[in-house]
């Protein structure tokens, strides 16, 4: 599995590399930051809501969504489902999944969550949320990170979700270790004693030989039928 001691590393990058990523955004399209700041400070709106200059870099929910508790279950359902379309799609024994298929349907999964769920504010990623929201921190207020007291939900409900929906699957739905254990014998010497048996009774000839067979059988057939 992975080491535990990377752990703290792997996810110092994503929220470093989100990060990098927010101050690089802000640079390529500071004019334009600019000129969408002086318009909605002379509307009136502030910097920080949704919809305003610091919603480029981060999730902030809407005005009158003033309800934490709704917040909190809408990010936990889609952070939940996002982890369980995952783990179907890394199961080596979900028969329909395969591999070239995964990304599209993680993707998908992404897509789904995004269109039903983005107009009443989601996150879906800790690392996203928390390095772009230091970016707006910097730019823009520490509202980025006090408005409607909302920045924990988008910071911290994905662990207990992404936690939730190993849980569910592992104990729930996955049977990954019954379907690759049942009818597969395993030989008294392990891999290289099955290796040794299957050269010494040469298996792997006969069974080369009898596809040649097939093969010069069928193109003798092939032709027979071409005379006729």
């Amino acid at each position: 599995g992975f080491p535990w001691k990377k752990v703290p590393y792997y996810i110092f990058s994503q929220v470093f590399g989100a990060f990098i990523a927010g101050l690089l955004m802000v640079g390529m399209y500071w004019p334009e930051i600019q000129e969408f700041k002086a318009e909605s400070i002379a509307a009136g709106k502030g910097l920080v809501y949704n919809g305003g200059p610091a919603s480029l870099l981060c999730t902030f929910p809407n005005p009158q969504q003033t309800n934490l508790g709704y917040l909190f279950l809408t990010e936990f359902f889609v952070d939940s489902f996002i982890g369980i379309v995952i783990w179907a799609h890394l199961d080596p024994a979900n028969p329909f999944v395969s591999p070239v298929s995964a990304p599209f349907g993680i993707g998908l999964a992404y897509a789904a969550m995004v269109w039903g769920f983005a107009d009443i504010a989601i996150s879906t990623n800790l690392a996203r949320d928390l390095g772009t929201r230091i970016v707006a921190a910097i730019f823009f207020g520490s509202e980025s990170f006090t408005y409607l007291n909302y920045s924990w939900i988008a910071i911290l409900v994905n662990i207990p979700a992404t936690i939730f929906a190993t849980g569910y699957y592992e104990f729930l739905m996955r049977d990954s270790l019954s379907a690759i254990g049942k009818g597969h014998a395993v030989h008294e010497h392990g891999e290289e004693g099955l290796k040794r048996h299957i050269t010494n009774t040469g298996a792997i000839e006969t069974g080369a030989a009898n596809v040649l067979r097939r093969n010069q059988s069928g193109s003798d057939e092939y032709d027979l039928g071409k005379q006729e």
